[in-house]
């Protein structure tokens, strides 16, 4: 069969990476894609937002199953606009309906979804220009640090952590009258501070059954010991310590099961990943977000520690078959470092050739914000390449994925050097 992955990411060069290995791959394309992507697949320039260009590039190339891979498009209703079209209906998308990836659309909406089918989350209310004295008050009732949430996508960028209450006040007055984060900040979720470690959860669905894919842990923020500005993700690691057999039955009774059901009970079709951002609070999981794709560095770690043949996987999603399917996970752990442009994820420079990526061959490079130019391969974005690699333990992993980085080069390159850090 002939597939099309809509995006231009990591995430989007690790599943072509696993779906090239497919034998039941006809022609891989992937739009628009990178310098990575082009090794493994056609490259195609059109937005993943511009719905009527995929179709044509779909029926053009007899394409029969779409993987979206960011957000944006399953916000926008891409899936919608395949069902609601005579030519495209038969054609799998997986991803969520438009209505069901409100999940990660609007805080608000999720919020509401978590309070309604008992999921546990943190206590929160939202508010917008019209009561944003209310908004102050609700402040003052929370102990600090207080986090502020713009309710709709801003690109990873929309949370603020504070903890002095009139900064927080003035920071809430600027999302909301002063559109800090644009429309994304119209409503602003204030919610109660979850102090415990972070992780995700990664549940691939049917609409029906459901698989819960391996667990990870990524690292947001730029600076080493999680100091400094929050970015898409400066690696991750999986499976993740601190994670038993009791913690992850904690996790499917009291999240994923919920979560799957509720989609069912409020009629919101779904066919795709789930990504649940949790975080352990004592010995108990609870939910700070959902997202409806795959995220962003993790998938670089979850992905490589899947054995199935991918594309099996992606029909049984399609054919609502996802109980036929034993999942077949790597015991060994997998670890992705993010080498970034310097400056991000502030102002950087693009079009830094890359050197020395071949000689990385103990690990597995992903292409993030890359693009080839006449043989060279050049920077295109922050998150430039993931590096990721095998090893006994997350430790051991890590040790090759450092010792990848020094073949590596291009000026202005940072990376983390302690992933792992808090484990």
């Amino acid at each position: 069969m002939n597939i099309l992955i809509l995006g231009s990411g990591g995430r989007e060069h690790t599943l072509a990476w696993k779906i090239a290995q497919s034998s039941k791959l006809t022609k891989l394309f992937v739009a628009p894609g990178n310098a990575g992507t082009k090794e493994l697949a056609e490259n195609v320039a059109i937005g993943v937002n511009d719905f009527e260009a995929i179709k044509i590039l779909v029926l053009k190339e007899s394409i029969s199953l779409v993987l979206v891979g960011p957000e944006d498009p399953l916000v926008n209703g891409i899936h919608d606009f395949f069902l609601r079209d005579e030519q495209l209906k038969n054609v799998s998308v997986i991803g969520p309906e438009k209505l069901a990836a409100t999940l990660e659309g609007s805080k608000e909406f999720a919020k509401e979804f978590m309070m309604r089918h008992n999921i546990p989350t943190a206590a929160y209310q939202s508010f917008t220009s019209n009561n944003l004295e209310e908004g102050y008050t609700f402040l003052e009732s929370l102990n600090p640090p207080f986090v502020l949430k713009a309710d709709g996508l801003a690109a990873g960028k929309g949370v603020l952590i504070l903890n002095d209450i009139e900064e927080a006040k003035n920071e809430l007055k600027s999302m909301l009258l002063d559109a800090k984060f644009g429309a994304a900040s119209t409503t602003v979720v204030i919610e109660e501070f979850l102090d415990g470690i972070e992780l995700s959860c990664f549940v691939l669905t049917d609409g029906e059954n459901y698989k819960v894919l391996p667990m990870a842990k990524d690292y947001k923020r730029i600076g080493e010991g999680d100091t400094g500005l929050n970015t898409g993700g400066m690696g991750a690691i999986s499976p993740v310590p601190f994670v038993d057999s009791a913690f992850i039955q904690k996790i499917e009774e009291r999240i994923v099961k919920p979560t799957v059901e509720g989609l069912k009970k409020d009629n919101y079709p779904y066919k795709g990943f789930i990504f649940i951002g949790l975080i352990k609070v004592g010995d108990d999981p609870k939910v700070i977000e959902y997202n409806v794709r795959m995220g962003d560095p993790e998938t670089e770690v979850v992905i490589p520690r899947i054995k199935n043949d991918f594309v099996e996987i992606l029909q049984a999603v399609a054919n609502q078959n996802l109980a036929s399917i034993d999942l077949d996970i790597d015991n060994r752990a997998a670890v992705t470092v993010m080498a970034v442009s310097g400056g991000y994820p502030q102002a950087y420079e693009k079009g830094k050739e890359i050197e020395g990526i071949e000689l990385a061959n103990e690990s597995i490079v992903f292409h993030a914000g890359t693009k080839s130019d006449n043989k060279k391969i050049e920077t295109n974005g922050g998150r430039v390449l993931a590096v990721t690699s095998y090893g006994v333990d997350f430790k051991d992993a890590l040790k090759t994925s450092y010792k990848s980085l020094k073949t590596i080069s291009f000026d202005g390159m940072y990376y983390r050097k302690d992933l792992g850090f808090d484990l």
